[in-house]
């Protein structure tokens, strides 16, 4: 998957270079939009079968700064996760990035632009909305792909998986089931910013000129100070409000532990064999594992030490954005 995704990052960075070129702004917009994806993902929210999901923030992102941007925002967030807070995994980045950073927001960017030419009259939100939730159930499938083949690919001399055990008739269904659901979320975030944004800076949109009444180029400073304003303002609300992510504790789905496979496996009356890769694979602990601060795992210190969690991410995306703008005018 890494293999997959690196023609993609590359024909990525080459993209919005050329984006950078004509808007020096997008620098900043990359950090504060890995920013918002990053906290979006804190966000667990329960869904049937007793496990969590979240949504991604894909679309949102890529109809606002256009998908190439959109993708490296997003890898950039779960590089971030999957280094310092442990969540995701390292190994697996390849496919996370893939699903999360290419399928969901060129998915979602696509369906925006579909609706647009159909629907005469809101034809942009609807695509808004309908580009969030297709997107995201999009990535959910190819995920379920993901998992459910290694049963077909990976097995030991006993004919017991290596890795993930539960086939495709399992995992597809429980990927794309909870997040017909998250969907609906994914969705409303990407289509109430985006009707947001439209109303206080709409020359900030990607290509916004091709379809909203305005012109970009004379008004592109002043409405970058909005924009800037306007997400900071968003990313302010959702880093108070990040605690609420605790409150759904259950893993997501395929995420369990060694015991919890066995009870998995014998509720889909599969062979309940821990696959050998749980019994001696090598495990990563990061620094702030579970999105916890050392010393403040309880009650509000808990809640807390999310916060600063999300405040460590942004500041780290906003440095690199510091970085990336300062290579930039060096260029210049």
């Amino acid at each position: 998957m890494f293999a997959v995704m690196a023609p993609v990052w590359y024909v990525s960075a080459k993209k919005v270079k050329v984006q950078i070129e004509k808007k020096k702004e997008t620098v900043v917009q990359l950090g504060m939009g890995a920013s918002l994806a990053f906290l979006i993902m804190m966000f667990n929210v329960p869904v049937p079968g007793g496990t969590t999901a979240h949504a991604v923030g894909s679309a949102l992102l890529a109809i606002l700064l256009g998908p190439w941007a959109a993708c490296l925002s997003v890898t950039m967030a779960l590089i971030l996760q999957a280094f310092l807070f442990g969540d995701g995994g390292i190994l697996c980045l390849g496919a996370n990035t893939f699903n999360m950073a290419f399928v969901l927001p060129f998915v979602g960017y696509g369906i925006f632009l579909l609706c647009r030419k159909i629907f005469k009259k809101h034809g942009d939100k609807i695509g808004a909305f309908a580009g969030g939730y297709i997107g995201i159930v999009c990535a959910a499938f190819m995920c379920g792909v993901e998992l459910g083949i290694q049963p077909l690919l990976f097995k030991n001399s006993h004919g017991n998986p290596l890795y993930c055990p539960y086939p495709l008739k399992i995992s597809v269904p429980a990927m794309v089931g909870a997040h017909l659901i998250i969907g609906l979320i994914e969705g409303a975030i990407t289509l109430m910013v985006y009707s947001y944004i439209k109303k206080v800076a709409p020359q900030t949109i990607y290509h916004a000129s091709d379809y909203l009444n305005t012109e970009v180029s004379k008004t592109q400073n002043s409405g970058m100070k909005v924009w800037k304003k306007a997400i900071i303002a968003i990313i302010a609300v959702a880093l108070i409000f990040t605690p609420l992510g605790l409150i759904a504790s259950a893993p997501a789905w395929g995420e369990w532990d060694a015991s919890g496979i066995l009870t998995q496996l014998r509720k889909y009356h599969l062979n309940a064999v821990v696959p050998d890769a749980f019994k001696h694979g090598q495990g990563y602990h990061a620094a702030f594992d579970g999105y916890a601060i050392p010393g403040m795992n309880h009650g509000i210190e808990a809640a807390f030490g999310y916060i600063l969690c999300g405040i460590t991410a942004i500041i780290i995306f906003l440095l690199v954005a510091k970085i990336l703008s300062a290579f930039v005018k060096s260029k210049e």
